[in-house]
């Protein structure tokens, strides 16, 4: 099972409800304002990139990174409890 971290910049105010709803059936814990966190199994940071990019506009920013060692400060919520 790999770690990956999500992040995005929602370049236009819309309604991003189904982004969240997606990212909470991935169990992902919010660690930033913009910076998900969550495990998968088979699977690479392209296809999430890819499965991600239906829940967003074109021209908003998305980085899926598969995350072998990390450190973080002041977290709003923690990885490693995933």
């Amino acid at each position: 099972m790999s770690l990956f971290f999500l992040e995005y910049d929602l370049r236009k105010k819309r309604d991003y409800q189904s982004l969240y709803d997606e990212l909470a059936r991935f169990a992902a814990v919010r660690y930033l304002e913009s910076a998900w966190a969550f495990k998968r199994v088979n699977t690479t940071a392209a296809g999430l990139r890819n499965h991600f990019a239906q829940f967003i506009d074109p021209d908003d920013g998305l980085m899926v990174i598969e995350v072998s060692d990390w450190a973080g400060r002041s977290l709003d919520g923690d990885p490693n409890k995933l």
